[in-house]
């Protein structure tokens, strides 16, 4: 199994600060900057967006190029966003696929109204596969639960389930250690565990 803590856009040292440069850029209103950072960062937005669709049906409408398309795009629309560093980009550009996704899902579900909804293995979930609309519906919903519930355990979920992010990564973003990133997910696993199993038996 590849080791959790890396990722293909963990790049050099040398990298990530011209990143996080030109990320300064863009934030400071450089044209020019997000010109540059958008196709630099493009490879890592494929691979959340390829993460995210991974266990979809074959024929899903919503494919990994539209995916990071629609991302892309909101992410050039940002205004006045202060962009800390690499993996704080790539923590929104994983919010907003997440919410594309969602809402994708949910249009579909519209359609086809179905049973209730079904437990989502999050030990499955960590090498990111989403599985069908209900099932990403409830879990989205379960994670707002979480959030209201504790914040901080629901962001690790956002940033390594949606997202993607290694430990280390997801660290960064919230300025916190590798060893709280590791307690909370685990802590957070197993609330949206329950909490799916409880919804699934309230729908009997």
């Amino acid at each position: 199994m590849d080791d959790p803590t890396k990722s293909p856009g963990d790049g050099d040292p040398a990298q990530r600060d011209d990143i996080t440069e030109r990320l300064a850029a863009w934030s400071d209103g450089s044209d020019e900057a997000l010109l540059e950072i958008l196709p630099r960062l493009y490879d890592d937005l494929r691979r959340i967006a390829s993460r995210l669709l991974a266990g979809e049906r074959q024929g899903h409408t919503l494919e990994t190029s539209a995916l990071v398309h629609e991302a892309y795009l909101r992410l050039g629309a940002q205004e006045r966003a202060r962009w800390r560093n690499r993996g704080h980009f790539l923590s929104v550009a994983a919010s907003m696929m997440r919410r594309i996704l969602v809402d994708h899902a949910r249009r579909r579900l519209f359609d086809k109204r179905g049973g209730g909804a079904p437990v989502v293995s999050l030990d499955e979930a960590v090498v990111g596969a989403s599985e069908t609309p209900a099932e990403l519906v409830a879990l989205d919903e379960a994670l707002d639960a979480l959030a209201e519930v504790d914040a901080e355990q629901a962001r690790v979920v956002e940033l390594r389930y949606f997202g993607g992010l290694t430990v280390h990564e997801t660290a960064e973003v919230l300025a916190v250690s590798v060893p709280t990133v590791v307690r909370r997910w685990r802590m957070a696993r197993s609330w949206l565990f329950r909490q799916l199993r409880s919804e699934l038996a309230a729908d009997g």
